[in-house]
């Protein structure tokens, strides 16, 4: 039994077969579009479970944690929404600072009372500070720049092939194939481009445990 690394092997050997499969597998990026959302999701959930745990934070330490949530959930909003990388820079600041708030609301408690309930807040607290760790780095998940240069290498080579080799036919079929990568290529670097694509996540999740948390 031989076990095959890798997509399986192209039936033909035409170069416009082999140009489309490797798109396809470009197509992957619908992985990383799907990864983006259930991220998204995650993080809301965990501000939001944390939003309910703070409560059985003392004094007012429950307060002071909801309230900064609410800062917190609102910066997470931004980050989806804005395009502008100054902005996004300002935005990832303040972010960090609001994080390190965070952690210090719930610091004081859990160390004056080590109890499985303060672990189970400050579990929840880290939980909210890793989802953000992790949806940064899907959104740095990108296609590498060799691959893009791969990519278009091949598309340009079996354009050049499929025209030498039916010239002379009817002069539009020439279209189509460079028409269809085309639109290939677009939905690539759309789906790879997570804020300045058309096709971008919508912090649905976020904006509703947003607005769950006003009174």
């Amino acid at each position: 039994m031989t076990l095959r690394v890798g997509p399986p092997l192209c039936p033909s050997d035409r170069p416009n077969v082999r140009v489309f499969r490797y798109s396809n597998s470009g197509l992957g990026d619908c992985g990383r579009y799907d990864q983006r959302k259930t991220l998204e999701e995650a993080e809301a959930n965990a501000i939001g479970t944390e939003y309910l745990r703070a409560d059985l934070l003392p004094g007012d330490g429950a307060s002071r944690t909801r309230e900064l949530l609410k800062k917190y959930i609102d910066l997470r909003i931004a980050f989806y929404e804005e395009r502008n990388a100054q902005r996004v820079a300002e935005i990832g600041q303040q972010t960090a600072t609001a994080q390190g708030e965070l952690w210090s609301a719930v610091l004081p408690a859990a160390a004056s009372q080590p109890t499985p309930i303060m672990a189970l807040v400050v579990s929840g607290m880290n939980d909210v500070i890793n989802a953000q760790g992790y949806t940064q780095a899907a959104w740095w998940n990108r296609i590498p720049v060799g691959a893009w240069a791969m990519m278009a290498l091949l598309a340009i080579s079996c354009n050049l092939l499929v025209g030498y080799s039916e010239h002379r036919k009817s002069e539009l079929l020439l279209f189509v194939l460079p028409f269809v990568i085309a639109i290939a290529f677009f939905l690539i670097a759309d789906l790879d481009s997570p804020r300045g694509g058309a096709i971008r996540v919508h912090p649905q999740n976020l904006l509703a445990a947003s607005q769950s948390m006003k009174p």
